[in-house]
């Protein structure tokens, strides 16, 4: 990573602007009328979220302590995550975004550990496959293994980002376009895109590569924790409001 007085942000800050722009994102889908100007505006600084803990997922696991319990937490906190977020999202269907998490973990395992090409690549597939139950299906175990394939290669990241973007806009254009008409998907498909641009741009030139100096262990469990947390009380309020 090329070194920049820019570069301000520990691991641990970006983690809570994530949080943030994810708890924007949700709200917006929970209590907003699809379509809005806010609700757009909200849906887009979410997309920052997704792809900056898939990075973090592979960073993660790169520089665990204990790749064991790092998977166990993932696990424990996706089962833990399902009911909030079937609460918060009744009619969505599928596994929490951590369950996805969870099955990019495993794609990093078989990276690592299955050694004979052909059988880590079919493992690969079918776990990508298995992220279709998942919210940010499919996306999310490619931005992984994208990342993980160009690590330490800040051009390639670039391309990892490049490739994520065009990806995720032209799928929110196709869907766009039977909803609002061409005009306003092409709108709705930048904006989309903005959010996973803001991504990048931070990680490749304000991160700087550190984690926070003090509350190391209390942000750990806050990023676990937060996740079921917000999406109950959104759930709660949602059926208070009705």
């Amino acid at each position: 990573m090329e070194q920049t007085k820019y570069r301000i942000l520990n691991r641990d800050v970006i983690k809570y602007i994530a949080m943030f722009a994810m708890l924007l994102n949700h709200i917006a889908n929970v209590f907003l009328e699809g379509g809005t100007l806010l609700s757009e505006i909200f849906l887009d600084i979410g997309y920052f979220t997704a792809i900056t803990m898939c990075y973090f997922l592979v960073e993660g696991y790169r520089y665990t302590h204990s790749k064991m319990q790092y998977g166990l937490r993932l696990f424990v906190f996706a089962l833990i995550s399902q009911i909030p977020f079937q609460m918060a999202f009744p009619y969505g269907g599928g596994l929490s975004m951590i369950f996805t998490l969870f099955i990019c973990f495993l794609i990093l395992v078989v990276r690592e550990k299955v050694s004979n090409p052909a059988l880590c690549t079919i493992l690969q597939i079918v776990l990508v496959f298995v992220t279709a139950i998942g919210d940010w299906a499919f996306f999310a175990a490619v931005f992984v293994i994208m990342f993980d394939s160009w690590w330490g290669d800040w051009r390639n990241i670039w391309r990892a980002y490049g490739i994520a973007i065009a990806a995720f806009g032209a799928m929110n254009l196709v869907s766009g376009i039977s909803l609002y008409g061409l005009p306003k998907a092409i709108l709705c498909a930048v904006g989309a895109c903005l959010g996973m641009l803001a991504s990048g741009l931070t990680i490749q030139y304000l991160y700087n590569g550190k984690r926070a100096k003090h509350g190391r262990n209390i942000s750990k469990w806050f990023f676990y924790i937060f996740y079921p947390g917000h999406l109950f009380v959104l759930a709660l309020i949602h059926m208070w409001m009705q």
